[in-house]
């Protein structure tokens, strides 16, 4: 059960109340046919909550950053740090959701089964180096795939599509088109890229049903008898900083919640264990919120 110790104060126009709850504790998730955001912007009159657990996940990890879970039942945020789950990242990989969805619904890509034709030359990851399709390029984030893509959509199409969609706040121009989401001044928030995967997972975002169904499929990550997750990963350096994303949702029985992760490295961090990381800490925040099972 959850002990919550309720310290109410203001910040904005949420409240922010300072929670305490025993390992194991169990968690009700949004349900799937309930929305709370209604623009491109992080979902109003809903409580901020604490969380001290999630900050000793990070801190055993050697990491900081923030870890941000949605309920949309409840209308309630759960995090270690609003402030960082506030404050605009470069998107990475992440950008890879909209970035298919993109090449979905202007036919630069055809199916989730079309192939990336590799060129023989030396690419950054040995996984890289081979034909690809679409949904293989997306579990491995091949860079040169999704750069192919947006160099095809085009500097027009995709500012037109961006604005659409509402993805954060991506700057995007003729030097920039296969690199903006890696570099530069492009950025989101750990709000913002839940509003995006929630009015995504309740069809909000004004594309067709066969390229969300599809995309549904792309992003599944885990599937059991009891859960299953989808999401995407993401890692930028940008001036010598390393910064990593897993986003999601987590869907179980007739229930969905939706989770954003970002975190960069203390000194002492072991940078091979990065890759990882990102998500190990996160489940491990949903295991102690009981939204997944203890292993």
């Amino acid at each position: 059960m959850l002990k919550n110790e309720r310290n109410v104060k203001r910040h904005g126009k949420r409240k922010r109340i300072l929670f305490y709850f025993l390992v194991g504790a169990l968690f009700a998730c949004g349900e799937k046919s309930k929305t709370v955001s209604k623009s491109n912007t992080q979902a109003v009159k809903s409580e901020e909550i604490v969380v001290p657990e999630f900050q000793t996940i990070l801190d055993s990890a050697r990491v900081k950053g923030a870890i941000l879970i949605h309920s949309p039942a409840k209308e309630v945020f759960y995090s270690n740090d609003f402030n960082w789950s506030q404050t605009g990242k470069l998107p990475a990989s992440t950008f890879k959701i909209p970035n298919a969805i993109i090449a979905l619904e202007t036919g630069v890509v055809k199916s989730d089964t079309a192939i990336f034709k590799w060129n023989g030359e030396p690419r950054a990851l040995p996984v890289w180096e081979q034909d690809l399709s679409l949904k293989e390029a997306f579990h491995v984030s091949c860079v040169p795939c999704y750069q192919e893509v947006a160099r095809e959509v085009g500097v027009a199409r995709m500012n037109e599509y961006l604005r659409t969609l509402g993805f954060g706040k991506m700057v995007v121009d003729s030097t920039n088109i296969d690199m903006f989401w890696l570099a530069g001044t492009s950025r989101i928030t750990p709000f913002e890229q839940i509003d995006f995967l929630q009015r995504f997972y309740n069809a909000k975002l004004g594309i067709s049903k066969r390229t969300e169904t599809r995309m549904k499929q792309l992003m599944l990550m885990n599937e059991n008898e009891e859960y299953r997750i989808s999401g995407k990963t993401g890692w930028s350096i940008s001036e010598a900083q390393n910064n990593g994303w897993f986003v999601g949702f987590v869907e179980k029985e007739e229930t969905v919640c939706f989770f954003a992760t970002n975190i960069e490295p203390q000194p002492s961090f072991d940078m091979k264990n990065f890759p990882e990381i990102r998500k190990t800490v996160t489940y491990e925040a949903l295991r102690r919120m009981g939204i997944i099972p203890e292993r």
